[in-house]
């Protein structure tokens, strides 16, 4: 299957926006490592209506005009990492959770590391907000965007959610 994708000129960087023809398959950093996300077949396609509103959707955004998403999404991933993503989609603009919180969301209270491994493996960073979550203690971990991004975009979002609340 082809891959549609194209470029995003973000606060964070220039992000790669990938989709299939059904949905949002990634969305990839400048220096994502080679492997995170496996993909194949990949065009340069800017006029793909998926990618297009995708770019709209995240400039808003980045411009505090939006908080929530929404897009058709076709990530990738094993059964039990879909249920990760799903719940990374349920934690509120603004807020955080750990990675306990999201493994007892999912009914696997003992799962807290295959979630982080799970959290890793997210393809569709800022719209599935792996973001957001955080260790126990509250302490910023991984992101494949890096931590000063990860930290970048909590930050963000804090401000967004004071101005919308």
């Amino acid at each position: 299957m082809t891959l549609h994708s194209a470029p995003f000129d973000s606060p964070v960087g220039t992000l790669t926006l990938v989709a299939d023809d059904a949905g949002l398959t990634a969305i990839l950093w400048p220096d994502d490592a080679p492997g995170r996300v496996r993909l194949e077949d990949m065009r340069d396609d800017p006029s793909n209506p998926v990618l297009s509103v995708t770019a709209t959707q995240l400039a808003e955004y980045f411009a505090g005009a939006r908080t929530a998403f929404d897009l058709p999404l076709t990530p990738r991933g094993s059964d039990f990492q879909r249920a990760v993503w799903r719940a990374l989609d349920a934690i509120p603009f603004g807020e955080t959770r750990s990675y306990a919180d999201i493994a007892r969301a999912i009914g696997r209270p003992g799962a807290a590391r295959a979630v982080g491994a799970a959290n890793g493996r997210n393809p569709i960073s800022i719209v599935t907000p792996c973001h957001r979550v955080v260790g126990a203690s509250g302490a910023l971990t991984g992101f494949a965007g890096g931590l000063a991004t990860k930290e970048w975009l909590l930050a963000w979002e804090r401000r967004g959610a004071v101005s919308q609340g």
